[in-house]
């Protein structure tokens, strides 16, 4: 049976390259870099190698970097971090609607801590407004995140306008930046952004691994308090492989980037128009030009969607009906919620997002497989046959 996997936004595979690249820090490279003997040092000046790569995909210095375990880690540092480190100043944080669970966690901690947040709404297609941004700013305000591009819809936000009010303000602006970094070009400069998080997952390099890049002079206190690891902001050893990983994966995306984003182009549209053509009552969620170059996202009239990845999963077809860290929640995505549809159509979410292993005969095999599957479901559907009806 043939295998699609369209789940990247989730997991992606390990690149070769990176295992190989890892597997001396398994056993030969095994030393602790927090020492100071020779075996150690060594294993330290690996990783500010790896720091100085994960900094240039992003055009940021590598003093800038602090490695994490994961994407919600670095989240959880930049928000809770920087609330802590600056509630002298105020106690107002500014997040949007559909932001990743560990910001929007993160964020309902502090609430219960004493701090104020608002959850900023977005249009119908999930984009911040500026205007509404700048109007929710107080003199309290101190921190503002909204994330580069949804993991859900594929919507890319207007960071660079957004982080430019704050600048104005000085106010600490944060971006989560896992569904962009390495699928898009991403400059912390050209963004003007004061924190950006990244994950190694998304990367094809290995689970377990995340960074947080916050710029020179920005006030930040740590989680996890331990040693002298990433210059204090950080305790405990490091992942080393992971790290090497990391760096090497980067390595690889920064190379590949222009031909991986133009292949990948062509597979979200083709998947795109394709279900436009043969599935009647699709709505096509986030913006429709303003998006990730190889996501594609769906909500279909009528069905649940959970029963529909299950459907396509038999016949070997990994897709998503949204946040890998909620899919299992069996509840309205509150990311479909903030852009204004009914929980009905919500109910029938599937997400598919593409890297450089997909092919053309991967998009219609699930243009195949998805049409039947929606037939099926709908002959079985009430919903559907008193629509047919009426």
């Amino acid at each position: 049976m043939k295998k699609v996997y369209m789940d990247h936004a989730s997991a992606t595979p390990v690149r070769k390259e990176v295992i190989d690249a890892m597997m001396p820090y398994f056993g030969e490279k095994f030393g602790n870099p927090s020492t100071i003997y020779d075996i150690g040092s060594e294993i330290k000046k690996d990783i500010d190698e790896q720091r100085e790569k994960v900094a240039t995909l992003i055009g940021a210095e590598g003093k800038e970097i602090i490695f994490t375990s994961s994407g919600a880690e670095a989240n959880n540092l930049a928000i809770k971090g920087v609330a802590v480190a600056k509630q002298k100043k105020g106690d107002h944080i500014i997040i949007s609607a559909i932001e990743h669970h560990s910001v929007l966690n993160s964020a309902r901690y502090l609430e219960r801590t004493g701090f104020e947040v608002t959850f900023l709404p977005v249009d119908e297609y999930g984009l911040v407004s500026p205007a509404r941004l700048a109007k929710a700013i107080r003199p309290e305000t101190i921190l503002v995140s909204i994330m580069h591009a949804n993991n859900e819809i594929g919507t890319i936000q207007p960071i660079s306008d957004l982080s430019a009010i704050c600048r104005e303000k000085e106010i600490v602006f944060h971006t989560d930046a896992v569904a962009t970094v390495g699928n898009i070009p991403v400059d912390v400069n050209d963004l003007g952004v004061d924190l950006l998080t990244i994950s190694g997952v998304s990367l094809g390099a290995p689970k377990g691994i995340g960074a947080l890049y916050f710029r020179k002079n920005t006030r930040l206190m740590p989680l996890i308090h331990g040693g002298i690891q990433e210059r204090g902001r950080r305790g405990g050893t490091e992942n080393v492989p992971g790290i090497i990983g990391f760096g090497k994966a980067s390595e690889l995306a920064m190379e590949e980037l222009p031909e991986n984003m133009n292949h990948v182009r062509k597979l979200r549209d083709r998947l795109i128009s394709g279900v436009s053509e043969r599935i009647e009552q699709v709505k096509l969620t986030g913006h429709p030009e303003k998006r990730l170059p190889g996501h594609a996202s769906f909500c279909v009239q009528a069905i649940e969607g959970e029963a529909m990845l299950i459907m396509l999963n038999v016949k070997g077809i990994y897709a998503n009906t949204g946040s890998a860290c909620a899919s299992k929640a069996l509840k309205t995505s509150p990311v479909l919620v903030a852009i204004g549809l009914s929980a009905d159509l919500a109910q029938g979410s599937a997400v598919f997002t593409m890297n450089r292993t997909n092919s053309i005969e991967d998009i219609d095999y699930i243009l195949t497989e998805l049409e039947l599957s929606v037939k099926k479901l709908r002959s079985l559907s009430p919903i559907w046959r008193e629509k047919a009806a009426a």
